[in-house]
């Protein structure tokens, strides 16, 4: 019986940990990895750097996207396109008047 109530307390952290630390960021990965797949021509996308622009095209070989900018046509690794931030940009205009 002490052995369990000395061990407790390190099961509840452990448990508060997962649930508050491990599972939300493993859900986040697996959005962000589905926003990845999920890109085609012509979407509107925000770098992690900040840098906007249109999805032109895609380079399987290198699992890059080629986005097109003001400046011209740049290459960037699909895990660098922000999810949160295309997201919110890509929002229909009626929800941003909402939240607002």
């Amino acid at each position: 019986m002490e052995g369990i109530q000395s061990l407790l307390p390190f099961v509840l952290i452990f448990a508060v940990v997962y649930f508050f630390m491990i599972r939300p960021q493993m859900k986040r990965q697996k959005q962000e990895k589905k926003f990845a797949e999920e890109l085609k021509k012509g979407d509107k996308v925000i770098t992690k750097s900040g840098l906007h622009g249109k999805v032109a095209d895609f380079s399987e070989k290198l699992n890059a996207v080629i986005i097109e900018t003001g400046a011209g046509k740049m290459t960037f690794d699909k895990s660098s396109i922000s999810h949160e931030l295309s997201a919110k940009l890509n929002a229909p205009k009626k929800e941003k008047e909402d939240k607002k």
